[in-house]
C-alpha cells in the first residue's frame, strides 16, 4: 500500500453493523509511501498513527 499526503484512506467495517470510516493522511512515515501514516478521521476529527490492513483502500488525492 502505497500513500501521500492529503490521500483518503477508506477503512471498511470489519462487522455487521460497523460504519465504513474515511481519514486523510497527514503524514506518511514509512519510507516511500509506505505505513505507517499520521492520520485524521473525517467523522470525528481523531488523529491516530495507523498501518492499514487489508480491509482499507487508498484514494489518492488528485494534485492539479
Amino acid at each position: 500500500m502505497e500513500a501521500n499526503v492529503g490521500d483518503k484512506l477508506l477503512v471498511h467495517g470489519r462487522t455487521v453493523g460497523q460504519h465504513d470510516r474515511t481519514a486523510e493522511v497527514l503524514q506518511v512515515l514509512g519510507e516511500n509511501g509506505n505505513p505507517p501514516y499520521r492520520v485524521k478521521f473525517d467523522d470525528d476529527g481523531h488523529e491516530a498513527l495507523m498501518a492499514p490492513g487489508p480491509d482499507t483502500v487508498v484514494r489518492h488525492h488528485d494534485k492539479m
